[in-house]
């Protein structure tokens, strides 16, 4: 099942904000960019957010699984807790780097 695009428009909204929050759509599901940086992937309805040192104590209570099969476990975020979606992603922002450009052939 992939996500439906109000899904995408409402953590849009939830994050609007946080900085340059955009979204790219991926092989029916999305990626949630913010400031540049893939921070959230949405599968099925459901966002998520890489297991990252820094998110341990703000997420050690969520559950994990992997966003597709042969990824590595991710935090699962509550849609509706913006005050926790907002900080996991303020913090996953701050760690992840930015994608490297693709030289042309």
């Amino acid at each position: 099942m992939a996500t439906a695009p109000g899904t995408i428009e409402y953590l849009c909204d939830q994050l609007a904000g946080l900085g340059d929050i955009r979204s790219k759509k991926m092989f029916g599901e999305y990626l949630i960019y913010c400031n540049d940086k893939p921070v959230v992937i949405v599968c099925d309805d459901t966002p998520m957010v890489k297991v990252l040192p820094i998110l341990e104590p703000l997420l050690e209570d969520h559950p994990t699984q992997p966003p597709y099969q042969g990824a590595k476990p991710h935090y699962v975020l509550d849609p509706d807790d913006r005050e926790k979606l907002r900080e996991a992603v303020r913090l996953a922002e701050t760690v992840t780097p930015l994608p490297k450009k693709k030289k042309k052939a």
